[in-house]
């Protein structure tokens, strides 16, 4: 028999049993006997259920009253198509039931921005995010640029960072320009992550393994990855907690609720992981007091309020002809072909949305890739020049620019505006001329065999080589307990 005959048969079984229903005027059909009486599983409406006594039977429940049907002569019922096959491909019941996977969008549990409740220092928001805080004229305000870069910090890519930050790029108050560095630990040379700190460069973390999937587990998970990244660089390049108060997670792919549960339970002020569409006018960041005011291209933002958390976004960068795409990360638009004076002119016309228009911090995030192009590492260097030039223009760490947020001043007041000064003096200490190199054997979690991992620290060197759940490489496996309270 066909199985599309084999369906037809269960299918019309199944209707002549509930015409027989029907012809009754209202009196249940009677039930054929069996050996143990059946109940409709409640809260699962009317279907088709395996018998528990027979795989050759089924019952087919309608308003809650169990109707007994046999399968035809040969055929088995099975318990996930709900229907009468063949006994090889039948799976007999009942199979307990697994729900699906939601394919409905998550609900939005925060609200929309209340302007009138939710007031700077503690919140901020507007309608479509593109309000200037405390309301400024765009000509007043500070246009902030901010350089950052994900990864591991080593010598692919060390000489590079330090040419952009050479020392005679000053902001106008005679402070050197500063980035922020989201660090990943495999292949990351700590003595050159103190080194960038020293010089007051802002350190946050990314993650530990850089793992795929990461967005879609949960808090303890989360708590592994990022808090575990942040005591290796607590013990390994000399960074105070205290200091390290921003995230960014793999691949752009936010955590859902749980990685911000995390950003809120253990003291961060800042995530940096969600990509914003190209819109004409950018975005400037947000506290996640209120409903992302945007849409989320990942499909994994938080849905839930997280009081006082700043998402700092990733607005996309693109020119009007859409030369290149449009990208989060810099490194992403095909701008490979280009001599450097086009990769500066690409990126000036990108900046002058922010500039021409609401002043939102021009992010300028990068991977290593893009310093292995000298055309494009020439074209940054021309833009960096050019914007320097330019009247009210800072480049400035993500906290600094948060701290300016939360009490916005115009930009004739920035000169002396302490927390863009240089004259902190609890930096960490500068990196080690002799530093320690520590050959560690490591078994990556999807490797049969172990290679080696250098770790190089002003530290001495751990027992193994530091992973999730033994941040300074005790060798204890699972010796790592966070909790918010230390």
């Amino acid at each position: 028999m066909k199985k599309s005959n084999v369906v037809f048969t269960c299918f019309l079984a199944s209707l002549l049993t509930v015409r027989s229903q029907s012809s009754t005027s209202g009196q249940k059909a009677k039930r054929e006997t069996t050996n143990e009486e059946f109940t409709c599983p409640e809260g699962q409406g009317n279907g088709n259920f395996a018998d528990p006594a027979s795989c050759k039977r089924f019952y087919q429940c309608v308003d809650n009253y169990p109707y007994v049907n046999r399968c035809p002569s040969g055929l088995y019922f099975d318990d996930i198509s709900k229907l009468c096959t063949f006994k090889s491909e039948a799976r007999c019941g009942p199979i307990p039931i697994t729900p699906a996977p939601s394919t409905e969008p998550p609900v939005d549990l925060a609200t929309k921005c209340e302007t009138s409740t939710c007031q700077l220092p503690y919140c901020f928001c507007s309608r479509d995010g593109t309000r200037i805080p405390g309301d400024l004229d765009p000509e007043e305000t500070p246009q902030i640029i901010l350089l950052t870069f994900d990864g591991a910090i080593n010598l692919n890519n060390f000489e590079h960072y330090k040419r952009v930050f050479t020392g005679v790029r000053k902001n106008p108050n005679g402070c050197p320009i500063r980035g922020t560095f989201f660090i990943s630990h495999e292949y990351c040379d700590y003595n050159m992550v103190q080194q960038l700190a020293h010089e007051g460069h802002e350190i946050g973390t990314e993650t530990i393994s850089l793992q795929q999937g990461l967005q879609d587990k949960g808090y303890e998970e989360w708590v592994g990855e990022m808090i575990g990244m942040r005591e290796i660089l607590r013990h390994f390049a000399n960074i105070s907690r205290n200091d390290v108060v921003g995230m960014r997670a793999p691949f752009l792919k936010p955590g859902r609720n749980a990685q911000y549960a995390v950003l809120e339970d253990f003291g961060y002020i800042y995530d940096s992981s969600i990509s914003v569409p190209p819109f004409k006018v950018p975005i400037w960041p947000y506290t996640l007091d209120h409903k992302i005011p945007h849409e989320c291209k990942a499909g994994t933002c938080p849905t839930k309020s997280f009081q006082g958390v700043w998402e700092v976004p990733l607005n996309a960068h693109y020119v009007e002809s859409y030369e290149g795409g449009h990208c989060p990360y810099l490194d992403q638009c095909v701008l490979h072909n280009h001599d450097p004076q086009e990769v500066f002119e690409w990126l000036k016309e990108d900046f002058e949305r922010y500039y021409k228009q609401n002043r939102a911090p021009y992010m300028m995030p990068f991977h290593t890739n893009w310093f292995q192009l000298k055309e494009l590492e020439q074209g940054l260097h021309k833009f960096i020049d050019w914007a320097r030039s330019l009247p009210n223009v800072w480049f400035v760490t993500i906290t600094q620019a948060l701290t300016w947020m939360t009490e916005p001043k115009a930009y004739k007041d920035i000169n002396n505006y302490l927390p863009w000064k240089c004259e902190k003096e609890n930096y960490p200490p500068p990196a080690c001329n002799l530093p320690n190199k520590c050959p560690l054997s490591f078994k990556p979690p999807d490797a049969n065999i172990s290679a080696i991992r250098y770790l190089t620290t002003c530290r001495e060197c751990p027992n193994k080589y530091p992973w999730i759940g033994d941040s300074e490489g005790t060798g204890i496996a699972g010796r790592d307990v966070y909790t918010p309270e230390n």
